[in-house]
């Protein structure tokens, strides 16, 4: 199990540190961040939220999943680890004549 959620549908205007009081009820928060677009700094509408133990990022779950925060519905799940791998490229390739 995650000690990290994932939360989808954030309104434009929701901030870290908005986020991280919305969801400091459920135990004690490490982070809370908002992912924003790199090239406009604007949020892209999703963040994540980490807890010290499991039971915090849970209990998120179970109480604020569907619940309104700064006007918007949101969703509120546990977040899963990302695999490795990855985007790759870069590499030399040889097309046609050598």
């Amino acid at each position: 199990m995650s000690s990290k959620v994932f939360v989808g549908g954030l309104a434009w205007a929701t901030t870290d540190d908005s986020l991280r009081t919305a969801f400091e009820g459920c135990g004690e928060v490490v982070e809370a961040k908002v992912i924003t677009d790199r090239e406009s700094g604007r949020s892209r509408g999703f963040g994540f939220v980490t807890y010290t133990d499991e039971e915090g990022a849970q209990a998120a779950v179970d109480q604020l999943s569907n619940s309104e925060l700064d006007g918007r519905t949101i969703r509120v799940d546990l977040a899963r680890e990302q695999r490795g791998g990855g985007g790759g490229g870069g590499g030399r390739r040889s097309f046609g004549r050598n």
